[in-house]
C-alpha cells in the first residue's frame, strides 16, 4: 500500500499550501492513502447476478463496505519518528488541516517541516469516508429532519458558534481570522455534513484502528491532534497507541473518575488542550461564549485532578498567555504558525520531536 514520493494519481488530492510548503524546504518521502477500521453488511436478500449487476435497484447479494476511516498519509524525508495523526471537528474534514482559507500553509505542512510524518483523517460518514448503512437522520445539524433528504443550512449558525464573529461577515475586533470575502468564501466550502447520523462508537473503533495502522507502518506511537467534536471522539479511542493528545477547543474533557479518565491516567498519556479567544470577553447574549468558556472550565479541572493524581496535563488560554484574537480555528488562522510552535515546543519537552 505504501507508495514512493511519485504517486502521480494523488497529486490532486493535495492543497496549493503542499506546493507552496515544498518551495519552503519541504520534502516528502512517502505519500499515500489507506482506509481503517469498518464494517462489511450482510448481503440483499437473493442471488447475486452478474449479467444484470448495477442495473438491479434491489441489488440482490450486494454487500457495502462501511463505516470505515480513510486517511492520506505524508511522510518527510527527515522524518522524526514522532508521527502526528490528524483528526477533525464536526463538518469538517482533513482539508481543514492542510490549508487555511487564505491559502497559506496549513499545520500538515507545518508539523512536516519540523519532521513529523502526517496522518490526516476523515471520520466515517465524512469526506472521503461517507460509505454508510444508511443515510444521516440527524435533523439538528444535517438534515431538516429525520426523513429529509436536503441539506440543512448553517453558514452563519458556524461562524457565530466558532466564534469568528457576531454575525457574517464581520469580525470580532482583533481577529485573528484571515480578512476578505473570498477567505470567508473558502472557509464556508470546506464545510462538509455528516453522510450518516454520527455515531461516537463506530467513529472512535475507526479511529483506534488508524492509529494502530500507523504504529503497524511506523514503529512508533503517534501524537494525536484533535479538534472540537473531534476531541470528543479521542478520549474514546485505544490509548496503547498514543504518546500525546493536543486537543484544539475540544467539545468537552474527560469526567474526572471516568473510565476515559482513568484509562489516560493509568497509561500515562501527557495532554495539552488550547483555547481562543472571545469566551468570557465574547458577547454576553450568544449562548455560544458561555458555552466555551464553560468547556475550557472543565478543561481546568480535568487537568487539576489529573496532575494531582501523578498525570502531565496542561491547558492553555491563549490570551492568558498574550496570543489574542483566535477563534475555535486557531489551526487556520493568521497566527497559526505560533501556535504550532508552542505545541512543538510542548512536544519537545516531552522528547516527542
Amino acid at each position: 500500500m505504501k507508495k514512493s514520493f511519485v504517486l502521480l494519481s494523488l497529486i490532486f488530492l493535495l492543497s496549493a499550501s503542499v506546493v507552496m510548503a515544498q518551495d519552503s524546504g519541504l520534502v516528502l518521502s512517502e505519500i499515500g492513502m489507506f482506509s481503517a477500521g469498518g464494517t462489511v453488511t450482510e448481503p440483499v436478500e437473493g442471488e447475486y447476478d452478474p449479467t444484470t449487476n448495477w442495473m438491479d435497484a434491489a441489488r440482490p447479494g450486494n454487500t457495502a463496505h462501511v463505516d470505515h476511516a480513510n486517511v492520506l498519509f505524508m511522510t518527510p524525508a527527515d522524518d522524526n519518528g514522532n508521527p502526528i495523526v490528524f483528526l477533525h471537528g464536526y463538518g469538517q474534514s482533513r482539508m481543514g488541516w492542510m490549508t487555511t482559507p487564505d491559502g497559506r500553509d496549513g499545520w500538515a505542512q507545518m508539523f512536516l517541516r519540523n519532521g513529523h510524518a502526517a496522518y490526516l483523517i476523515d471520520q466515517p460518514g465524512r469526506g472521503e469516508a461517507g460509505a454508510a448503512v444508511s443515510m444521516t437522520a440527524d435533523g439538528f445539524l444535517d438534515a431538516w429532519s429525520a426523513e429529509s433528504k436536503d441539506y440543512k443550512p448553517g453558514d452563519q449558525a458556524w461562524y457565530t458558534h466558532f466564534r469568528i464573529g457576531r454575525v457574517a461577515p464581520e469580525r470580532y475586533d482583533g481577529s485573528q481570522f484571515p480578512e476578505g470575502g473570498e477567505a470567508q468564501d473558502q472557509f464556508f466550502r470546506q464545510m462538509t455534513p455528516n453522510t450518516t447520523t454520527f455515531d461516537m462508537g463506530k467513529s472512535a473503533e475507526a479511529v483506534s484502528a488508524v492509529l494502530a495502522e500507523v504504529m503497524e507502518r511506523t514503529g512508533n506511537k503517534s501524537i494525536f491532534i484533535t479538534h472540537s467534536q473531534g476531541g470528543a471522539v479521542g478520549w474514546d479511542v485505544d490509548v496503547e497507541n498514543i504518546s500525546a493528545i493536543v486537543a484544539i477547543e475540544p467539545g468537552g474533557a474527560p469526567q474526572v473518575g471516568s473510565d476515559q479518565y482513568n484509562k489516560l491516567l493509568e497509561a500515562n498519556i501527557p495532554i495539552i488542550f488550547y483555547y481562543g479567544d472571545y469566551m468570557e470577553n465574547g458577547p454576553e447574549d450568544i449562548m455560544s461564549s458561555g458555552f466555551w468558556a464553560m468547556i475550557k472550565a472543565g478543561s481546568f479541572e480535568f487537568a487539576e485532578a489529573y496532575n494531582a493524581a501523578g498525570g502531565d496535563a496542561t491547558v492553555i488560554d491563549l490570551p492568558a498567555i498574550g496570543i489574542t484574537g483566535n477563534s475555535h480555528f486557531m489551526f487556520q488562522e493568521l497566527n497559526n504558525q505560533e501556535i504550532a510552535d508552542h505545541i512543538e515546543a510542548w512536544l519537545a519537552e516531552r522528547g516527542l520531536n
